[in-house]
């Protein structure tokens, strides 16, 4: 099993949102790099649900791959605000996975936390100028982020 991070906005998706529904679709990720994280990820494996862009920035709970990458159908929706005109059914260079909840924190580990933490300074979270919506996460990495929990 991989583990990754993966950040949302909390207006768009949260931990409490996804936990509510139990799975959701994970979409609208427009960097190739991040793309290819998603691509890469398997059925079981585990993600540091992120809340970005919001007043409280941090890790606020753990969720799981439930469906391997597939065609990002937000792509071809022009009503979509991830909509990529270049994209079609035939070439669609977008994925997304589907995802379900496994635990929500008992408050959001907050990125000041996770700068302070020697065993998270490779992180590319924590790293200057790295804006990566999706990233992978070591063993060590990860048992450094439960800890704080």
């Amino acid at each position: 099993m991989a583990y990754w991070l993966m950040k949302s906005e909390p207006d768009e998706l949260s931990i409490e949102a996804l936990a509510r529904l139990g799975h959701a679709r994970w979409d609208g990720v427009r960097n190739y790099q991040a793309r290819n994280f998603l691509r890469a990820m398997s059925v079981g494996d585990e993600f540091l649900f992120y809340h970005s862009s919001c007043p409280q920035p941090g890790v606020a709970g753990i969720a799981r791959i439930s469906a391997a990458a597939y065609p990002d159908p937000t792509a071809l929706d022009p009503e979509s605000h991830y909509h990529d005109a270049k994209a079609s059914a035939e070439k669609n260079p977008w994925s997304a996975v589907d995802v379900e909840h496994v635990r929500t924190f008992r408050k959001v580990l907050g990125l000041g936390l996770l700068k302070q933490q020697a065993a998270l300074a490779e992180l590319p979270l924590v790293q200057k100028g790295s804006r990566l919506s999706v990233m992978p996460v070591t063993p060590e990495q990860w048992q450094a982020i439960l800890a704080l929990d």
